[in-house]
């Protein structure tokens, strides 16, 4: 038996990437898993490996910034399973032009509606629950640009330094009441959408930002899957509001 067994995990942004290695990560440790993606088919296939893993899922077709989806998704994970103990904030975008002066309120929309919004509302249903329960965890997913700078990326950097103020003003407002809030803080991580699109792509962006990482390689989605279910064992269960750097030393100084 892992240790979460009994218990329901909710994973948005689960369709791949860190998000889907760490829906599987929750099944191997016993917990049900509620992916709730955009992306049916991937959804369905992170669903597929969750029951691999020997436990069982249930996919939930969820745009993070639409306030009704992100409430069905919770009530939908109750409904099919009983309860809520754990979440994972994951769905984020990076969608800008590098140019501050060159970009679009849309731009400023669509990657603070994912990165911000969808955060917000992930946790103001996740806690709800939560509170029924008598308690939970949940991990937002920040970045390592949430607690420095990048030129060439304000939107993105902006919406990141915003996930860990939600996620300490909301770990101090229900820490009394048993749900512990916390974030992690990802570096360059392979095999995600993000980095494929942006990094894998450019040989000399992917040099120039490896010589930025001081352990000498970019990290993998399994490495962020296991700093979330540390955060949420019994094992982390005196922090909360903490933003844990996954970063291979980039934020190091």
């Amino acid at each position: 038996m892992g240790q979460f067994t009994n218990k329901v995990a909710l994973v948005t942004g689960g369709s791949s990437g860190m998000g889907r290695e760490t829906a599987v990560a929750f099944a191997k440790e016993g917990a049900k898993v509620v992916v709730a993606s955009r992306r049916r088919d991937e959804g369905q296939e992170t669903i597929r490996r969750v029951r691999e893993a020997g436990s069982d899922g249930l996919f939930v077709k969820t745009d993070v910034t639409k306030e009704a989806d992100v409430r069905a998704a919770v009530e939908q994970a109750v409904a099919a399973f009983g309860r809520l103990d754990f979440a994972f904030n994951n769905a984020g975008i990076f969608a800008e032009k590098p140019d501050l002066t060159e970009q679009t309120e849309d731009e400023f929309d669509r990657v603070m509606g994912v990165n911000v919004k969808g955060v917000w509302l992930g946790m103001k249903y996740q806690v709800r629950q939560m509170l029924k329960n008598g308690g939970g965890s949940i991990v937002n997913n920040s970045s390592s640009l949430g607690v420095v700078g990048l030129a060439g990326a304000p939107i993105y950097v902006a919406s990141k330094h915003a996930v860990i103020g939600l996620t300490k003003a909301a770990a101090l407002t229900y820490a009394k009441a048993g749900v512990r809030i916390n974030a992690i803080c990802p570096g360059g991580i392979e095999e995600t959408d993000m980095f494929n699109a942006g990094i894998a792509s450019n040989e000399q962006l992917r040099q120039a930002m490896l010589a930025m990482h001081p352990v000498g390689r970019f990290g993998k989605p399994a490495e962020i899957a296991s700093a979330v279910i540390w955060l949420c064992s019994e094992g982390a269960g005196f922090v909360t509001g903490h933003s844990l750097r996954v970063d291979g030393g980039y934020t190091v100084s």
